[in-house]
């Protein structure tokens, strides 16, 4: 533990090299100590949380990386973020320009379709003034249990289309079952199957990206367990998943796993057939699942940050 007169000691020594932007010598003779202690006690500084660097990247800078990625993968656009260490906070960000680009692109009559999970949701929370759209906001994916904050498609639409004045349509059904042959009836059913059609008729998508991770939200709804998540990584190569449960390997070939044909949603090929899908992923431990599903050939939009888009191009190099 830092005792307090060293704190006082990082503190000063800190603000007399960033603000009052002092060498690193003239520390040194100011307080009397070498300049490598100086070096030294300025990444103590750091590591103790006394210092914080945040790089700010300019609209400059993130055009060209959107302009490296439609020229890689042929998507439409790049929606990035700056950078934060907070990951609420990043997903925020990521949330505002998907926010600010469906108000610059809905017009009145069009459809979305919904997907689940935190960062779709965060697009729905995002505080702004938006214009009124004539729009539907449908759900692509049936109920799901709610798990402290509400991340299900229903929810998630109810809020877009109160930001929009819209109208938005909720898919009666479970979104998980067991059993593959009482999904098959549950996806005969008229009314779910009319709905997903109409949600396959969307002009715009918007679905999440997955990891693979043990604690992912399926695995806390008890879709899947960490079991098959880990065999499907370790055994079939599956790097990442669109929407929850469409699983894909880093080449973006779709694999056919034990977790398929549990879900009442929308399918990876319904999803391919939308003329804009909008896939969202903030987190920084997702940059080889957003490469997977770029090439998917699904996605025609991404949404993240900067340090994501970084390592995908560095991924792509090596």
């Amino acid at each position: 533990m830092v005792e307090y007169e060293e704190v006082s000691l990082l503190t000063e020594i800190a603000i007399a090299y960033y603000e009052h932007e002092l060498t690193q010598e003239e520390i040194a003779n100011k307080f009397n100590i070498s300049r490598i202690k100086v070096g030294r006690l300025l990444k103590k500084a750091r590591q103790e949380g006394i210092v914080e660097i945040n790089v700010k990247y300019h609209p400059i800078f993130t055009s060209q990386l959107e302009d490296r990625l439609i020229e890689q993968f042929g998507i439409q656009r790049a929606l990035i973020a700056i950078d934060s260490q907070n990951e609420s906070e990043q997903r925020k960000q990521v949330a505002a320009l998907v926010s600010s680009y469906l108000s610059n692109t809905l017009k009145d009559g069009m459809t979305v379709a919904v997907g689940q999970g935190r960062n779709v949701a965060a697009a729905g929370e995002h505080v702004g003034i938006f214009p009124e759209k004539n729009c539907k906001f449908i759900c692509g994916i049936g109920g799901a249990q709610r798990l402290g904050e509400p991340v299900d498609a229903d929810h998630i639409c109810r809020n877009l289309a109160r930001k929009f004045n819209g109208v938005n349509e909720t898919l009666y059904a479970p979104a998980y079952l067991e059993d593959k042959a009482f999904r098959d009836v549950f996806m005969k059913n008229r009314v779910i199957k009319e709905t997903l059609d109409r949600a396959r008729k969307a002009d715009i998508a918007l679905v999440g990206i997955g990891d693979m991770s043990e604690e992912s939200y399926m695995v806390q709804l008890g879709w899947f367990t960490p079991k098959e998540i880990t065999e499907a990584r370790m055994n079939l190569g599956v790097i990442g998943d669109i929407a929850g449960y469409g699983f894909f390997n880093l080449q973006g070939e779709p694999v056919d796993t034990v977790m398929n044909n549990r879900v009442i949603g929308l399918s990876l090929e319904d999803l391919k057939a939308i003329p804009c899908v909008i896939g969202i992923a903030s987190e920084s431990s997702k940059a080889m699942a957003i490469l997977g599903a770029l090439r998917t050939g699904i996605i025609d939009i991404i949404a993240t940050s900067a340090s994501n888009v970084n390592s995908i191009l560095n991924l792509i190099k090596g």
